[in-house]
C-alpha cells in the first residue's frame, strides 16, 4: 500500500511542474520591473511563446544578451506585429519583469520601436502581474 502511493504522488509531479509552467508568477516576479534597450538579434514565432533576443549594451560597453518572452505568434499578429516588424538590428525599447531564476530573461510587456510606435506583447493577461501584486 505504502509503495502504491508513493507512486502515485511521484507520478503526480511532473504534472505539478507542468502546470507551474504556464504561470507567470512562478517564472517572473511582479515586484521587479525591467526596462531595456537593444539591439534584436534573433527572433523565434513559436509556439506556445514568441521570443526575441536582444543585445544590450552596458555603460562600460560590455554587450549582454537578454531573452524576451512574448505572446503566441498569433497573438503577436493580431496585436500589429508580423515577420517584418522587426528586423534583426533593430534598436528596441522593451518593459517586462524579471526572471525570479536570474537568468537575464524577461517577461514583456510593452516594446517600442524606432519611430516611437508602442506595440504590446504580454504573453498573458495584461492585468495579471498588476492584480497579483494587489492579492499580496
Amino acid at each position: 500500500m505504502a509503495v502504491a502511493a508513493v507512486c502515485g504522488v511521484l507520478l503526480l509531479v511532473p504534472a505539478v511542474n507542468a502546470w507551474a509552467h504556464h504561470s507567470f508568477a512562478s517564472e517572473y516576479d511582479a515586484d521587479r520591473p525591467a526596462k531595456l534597450q537593444g539591439t534584436v538579434k534573433k527572433i523565434e514565432w513559436i509556439n506556445p511563446h514568441s521570443w526575441i533576443t536582444i543585445d544590450v549594451k552596458g555603460a562600460d560597453g560590455t554587450v549582454q544578451t537578454w531573452e524576451i518572452e512574448a505572446g503566441a505568434p498569433n497573438a503577436m499578429f493580431r496585436r500589429g506585429f508580423n515577420k517584418d516588424s522587426l528586423p534583426l538590428g533593430t534598436e528596441i525599447v522593451v518593459t517586462g519583469y524579471l526572471a525570479k531564476n536570474g537568468l537575464r530573461r524577461i517577461n514583456g510587456r510593452d516594446l517600442t520601436l524606432p519611430d516611437g510606435r508602442k506595440l504590446f506583447m504580454a504573453t498573458s493577461n495584461p492585468f495579471e502581474a498588476d492584480s497579483e501584486k494587489k492579492d499580496k
